[in-house]
């Protein structure tokens, strides 16, 4: 595991084509912007993992892995968005 120190407005690139910047830094948590292109998905762990569960039922299950797949990745990001909705970070006074 390759371990970097970055501030806030700094980046990391992975590759020519995937950009991560770190965009704030709150206690102990970090957002991190990703920027990639379409074809590359980009999800939280968590999703990630039940992406693939999904995938390893449908195949057990005799169906196609990218029909179930494809149904998983455009309903949980969609549902992810909705429950941790973006706040913009408030000025000092």
């Amino acid at each position: 595991m390759l371990v970097l120190s970055r501030q806030r407005d700094e980046s990391i690139m992975i590759g020519d084509d995937v950009e991560i910047t770190i965009v704030d830094v709150r206690g102990d948590k970090v957002r991190l912007g990703i920027t990639a292109p379409r074809e590359i998905p980009v999800h939280r762990r968590e999703i990630y993992d039940t992406i693939q569960r999904e995938k390893a039922a449908a195949e057990q299950a005799g169906e196609t892995p990218s029909e179930e797949a494809g149904k998983a990745v455009k309903a949980k990001p969609e549902k992810v968005a909705q429950e941790q909705p973006e706040k913009e970070p408030q000025p000092h006074k």
